[in-house]
């Protein structure tokens, strides 16, 4: 007879069921999975909500003080925050006025070398070797960058004996076939390198690997992946280099090409030709300095090397350009070194972009400010008095500016809840306090408004339609108020150690 053999296992037959602890450790480790999740985005919850509760607390914090002030210190502090702004406002328009020279010149050497069927002062045979470094985040700008690499092969104007193209890209994951077909173009054209740099994860990373390499390049340029230089753009540059053997960086002017998307663009690109055309080289030839900002830069091959980008700095273009200060190099702005660049056509970009520039020069500030009163530790270089002061209005006065014109909101704003004026007499009571002095503050303030603008209306690139400065104009005070709030935000982000960092979309 046979006999059947009763199996032992109470589930499927070759399956035996998992020992009871087995079953505790996973259910613990399932557990802390879970739990460390939760910790996770708790932790990332308070960090992006720490900022804004800071702020918050120091605009309600501020009003409450204010409304609890005697008559006689709120009207201290009223002649106090207008008299630093119109400082300020004041200061912007001489420099604005400073920036008219070299505007001048830009215009009369383009002149001078279109009657000459642009043929250039320096000849090709003495020209410097150049490297153009795209610098691309791949997920970020995977649907731009090749037609950006077959614009630079194919539209500058440039020896091409003495000219390479070199894109440096990260990504944090593979992106066929667009990876392929990069390198696949290095077939083609000898003089493009497509290089993925290891372990990278920031734009700083992809440039100190460009420093590693010996490419034997004079100049390097450094572009991000949405930058389209003039055709001559890189021409200009060097004959800067050409002409002053001491130029170390030329900076070139950066125009934004999509205006017309929509009103922010639109506003953005009057901002960028009052920054670009106006702001910066007025500094320069007020302050004796130029200041290298992060793209349509090019550096002196051996300086680049020498100092590197700090990838722990959210701004590590303002951080190299003080260092360069620092270490005694010489930086010119030339408004005829020109590339187009894409405007965010969103706000959430806008003002992701926008939060980690203000930390990034709160960073740049806390760690440069000694430049202002240190002596320079690089033998033969001397800091004048002017470029000292100079550096003060750039980090400590800016950085002030974005409390002052915040105070001065919460001071109106206090006086408006507790004294709302009934009448036009309760008015102007109300702003000027009676006082004379009160009258020439604000029109010499509105004076320096409209003398900037002015100088930005007749620098302003083809993109800008003349209506579009009115609008700006009109909007001014909103945007220094949101100008404001964007510092403050950085400040709060400094403080919390707020350390996330996202790209800006690319259009």
């Amino acid at each position: 007879m046979e006999i059947s053999t009763v199996s032992t296992n109470n589930g499927f037959e070759g399956t035996s069921r998992p020992s009871r602890t087995s079953r505790i450790r996973s259910s613990l480790s399932t557990l802390f999975r879970d739990l460390s999740w939760a910790l996770t985005t708790a932790s990332d919850g308070v960090q992006d909500w720490t900022p804004f509760c800071l702020v918050v607390s120091y605009f309600a914090f501020s009003i409450c003080i204010y409304i609890v002030a005697s008559s006689g210190v709120i009207k201290v502090f009223w002649f106090f925050y207008l008299m630093t702004n119109t400082y300020i406002a004041s200061a912007t328009v001489v420099e604005a006025m400073m920036s008219v020279g070299a505007v001048h010149t830009a215009k009369k050497a383009a002149a001078k070398v279109a009657a000459n069927n642009w043929i250039f002062p320096t000849p090709d045979a003495e020209l410097k070797t150049l490297d153009i470094n795209i610098v691309a985040y791949l997920p970020n700008e995977q649907d731009i960058i090749m037609d950006r690499i077959y614009y630079m092969l194919e539209k500058i104007i440039y020896p091409r004996d003495k000219l390479c193209v070199n894109v440096l890209y990260n990504t944090p994951y593979p992106i066929e076939p667009l990876e392929s077909d990069m390198r696949n173009l290095t077939l083609k054209h000898p003089g493009l390198r497509v290089i993925k740099v290891p372990n990278s994860k920031s734009k700083a990373d992809n440039i100190n690997f460009y420093c590693s390499l010996d490419t034997g390049a004079d100049v390097s340029a450094i572009y991000d992946c949405d930058h389209y230089p003039h055709p001559y753009g890189p021409r200009w540059a060097m004959e800067r280099f050409a002409q002053d053997k001491k130029v170390d960086i030329v900076q070139g002017r950066c125009v934004i090409f999509n205006a017309d998307t929509n009103i922010q663009t639109a506003m953005i690109a009057v901002e960028f030709d009052k920054i670009y055309a106006v702001s910066h080289p007025g500094r320069s030839a007020m302050f004796d300095f130029g200041l290298f900002c992060g793209s349509n830069g090019y550096w002196r091959t051996s300086l680049l090397k020498e100092l590197k980008m700090d990838e722990t700095m959210l701004t590590e273009d303002i951080d190299s350009a003080l260092r360069a200060f620092g270490h005694g190099a010489k930086v010119v702005h030339d408004l005829n070194v020109t590339s187009f660049e894409l405007a965010p056509t969103s706000w959430p970009a806008f003002w992701k972009q926008r939060l980690r520039w203000s930390q990034g020069w709160v960073q740049a500030t806390i760690r440069h400010a000694s430049l202002i009163w240190k002596r320079s530790e690089v033998e033969g270089n001397t800091r004048t008095f002017t470029q000292r002061f100079g550096l003060l209005s750039l980090l400590w006065v800016r950085e002030s500016s974005y409390y002052l014109i915040s105070q001065y909101l919460c001071l109106v704003f206090s006086i408006v809840v507790t004294n709302f004026p009934r009448s036009g007499t309760e008015l102007y009571n109300l702003v000027f306090f009676q006082y004379p002095v009160a009258w020439w503050l604000f029109i010499l303030s509105l004076v320096s408004l409209f003398g900037t603008l002015y100088i930005t209306f007749h620098a302003r690139s083809e993109y800008i339609r003349w209506w579009t400065i009115g609008i700006f104009t009109a909007t001014f005070p909103v945007q220094l108020v949101l100008t404001a709030v964007m510092g403050l935000f950085g400040h709060a982000r400094q403080i919390s150690h707020f350390v996330k960092w996202e790209a800006t979309r690319r259009g």
